[in-house]
């Protein structure tokens, strides 16, 4: 059992995410924030109340969310990066879930409320996909609207693969598009993803950091 001031490990992705980005690979961000949000704001609250309770401050719960969900991040992208190409979708879906987890934890973690509609909305805002969180929680509030369309037609194709691929390397970082093409070779992509996804993940620990703690 992992140690109380431990925010634990991360199970997959669920399968039924995977479907929706590919029946609607553009908004992919909007989708893993919304999944993100029904999945983790219950734990999170949980977690910070028992850390609050050992006398955890909330910076200290902070940070020692930042710092495990990185350790978290790196150790994925080890696992998932030997595939090269063949896992690269998996690895970038894999990296979002835990930065978009990373997000609810710190934001429990000063006291706000992880279930408040806003918080995917801030998520997507951290990203910088959105200029504010009302303009991102707008964008939220049409996915559900034409989700259902969506997954009508589960006619899966190249292009959609690929504007899934790109639209999840917008998510979890810009710039680790421009190494997008080493992260495709098996066994090199390993330690590339690894360090990749760590550095990714702590910058973003640092903008929520930011952004929640003031």
């Amino acid at each position: 059992m992992a140690e109380v001031s431990d925010p634990g490990t991360i199970e997959a992705p669920p399968s039924s995410l995977r479907e929706r980005l590919l029946a609607q690979p553009e908004r992919a961000p909007e989708l893993v924030a919304l999944a993100a949000s029904e999945r983790f704001a219950e734990p999170a609250r949980r977690w910070a109340e028992r850390m609050a309770a050992h006398g955890h401050s909330s910076e200290e719960m902070a940070r020692i969310a930042v710092r495990r969900h990185t350790q978290i991040a790196r150790a994925e992208g080890a696992v998932v990066g030997l595939g090269g190409a063949v896992t690269a979708a998996a690895d970038l879906v894999a990296l979002a879930w835990v930065q978009s987890r990373l997000v609810f934890f710190v934001a429990a973690a000063y006291g706000y409320d992880p279930a408040h509609p806003m918080r995917p909305a801030e998520l997507l805002a951290l990203h910088d996909l959105y200029e504010t969180p009302a303009a991102a929680r707008a964008a939220l509030d049409g996915v559900g609207r034409s989700l259902a369309g969506a997954l009508a037609d589960r006619t899966l194709d190249r292009g959609r693969e690929q504007t899934l691929r790109r639209r999840l390397l917008g998510f979890v970082g810009r710039k680790v598009a421009r190494r997008a093409a080493a992260r495709a070779i098996p066994f090199l992509s390993s330690p590339i993803s690894a360090v990749q996804n760590g550095r990714l993940t702590a910058q973003m620990g640092t903008r929520a950091l930011r952004y929640y703690g003031g």
